[in-house]
């Protein structure tokens, strides 16, 4: 190892560090989320788009990380009065390492999303063996895992919603390509956005 590659970027040229990345603009996380809710919400939607659409309007009401987001079971989630078309819900997300509750206000656009998601998670694990998993994301489409192929409907890794944001990602660039920037591969871009302002 040299001695430039001791000492970072910042310390030794004047050029900003490479890490962290910086957060995209706040209006800019507000068009993901209104681009992906309204998505979600079209006739026909792919189970993948839905998913997609409440973790980032988990994110923007919870300022909660994948981490977190994978330890959120359905029990969790209060979406108001069954029969209520909108109403304000609430989450409990338990925060960080240590694990903190905190129980998080949900506005009503999220909530009809949420509900939509409970229809579609239902869909996902109709054809397990057994009852639904507790978890609130789930698999969309069958995966291989260690060389296993795991069915639809089981909780996603941190993997799994990796790789399901880089998707969107790819479309979204490929389709928007000379009419806007491109959105960045790394989700934590978007979800500073939220938390830094």
């Amino acid at each position: 190892m040299t001695s430039t590659d001791a000492t970072s970027p910042e310390a030794g040229s004047g050029e900003p560090a490479r890490y962290p990345r910086p957060p995209v603009s706040l209006e800019e996380a507000e068009w993901v989320w209104r681009e992906l809710s309204t998505e979600a919400m079209r006739t026909g939607a792919k189970p993948e788009a839905v998913r997609l659409a409440v973790i980032t309007g988990l994110v923007r009401a919870t300022g909660a990380r994948y981490g977190d987001l994978l330890r959120v079971r359905v029990e969790d989630i209060d979406l108001g009065p069954a029969r209520a078309k909108t109403s304000d819900g609430s989450v409990l997300v338990r925060h960080g390492k240590h694990r903190t509750p905190r129980r998080h206000l949900l506005p009503a656009d999220l909530v009809v999303l949420l509900k939509h998601w409970m229809v579609v998670r239902e869909e996902l694990a109709a054809e397990l063996e057994g009852s639904v998993p507790r978890a609130l994301l789930l698999t969309v489409h069958h995966t291989h895992d260690n060389g296993t192929t795991v069915a639809s409907g089981l909780p996603i890794s941190r993997q799994g919603l990796v790789l399901s944001w880089r998707r969107f990602v790819h479309r979204t660039n490929a389709r928007y390509g000379a009419l806007r920037p491109p959105l960045p591969t790394r989700f934590e871009q978007i979800r500073r956005a939220w938390t830094e302002t």
